[in-house]
């Protein structure tokens, strides 16, 4: 599965995710500084299956219905907190279906 990382999300999170799957930034794209309905686009135009971000205002801001790339949205970006609760977020990245969208809850520890 091919996963990118919003600029919202901790960077390092790539490094943690495994199951062979291809993960890379924003950043790393070239897509710096894009805005959320065209960093989409660009993401599904690219052949991305999963977008992550931390962005709690993207349902609200974007139009989701009929995209093919999942989505997945952390309830937080702090690094501790993520990096505390990757078993919950590779729970999450498995179960997405394409189109989908998914909120996970990290828990506060």
């Amino acid at each position: 599965m091919r996963n990118i990382l919003d600029e919202s999300v901790p960077q390092k999170l790539r490094l943690l995710i495994e199951g062979g799957h291809s993960v890379v930034t924003t950043w790393f794209q070239g897509w710096s500084g894009l805005k959320n309905g065209a960093l989409l686009a660009a993401a599904e135009g690219a052949g991305f299956d999963l977008f992550i971000t931390a962005d709690q205002e993207l349902t609200y801001q974007q139009n989701l219905t009929g995209r093919k790339m999942a989505v997945l949205v952390l309830s937080t970006n702090n690094w501790d907190l993520v990096k505390a609760g990757i078993s919950e977020i590779s729970a999450a990245i498995e179960a997405v279906t394409p189109g989908g969208y998914t909120e996970v809850e990290i828990p506060l520890r």
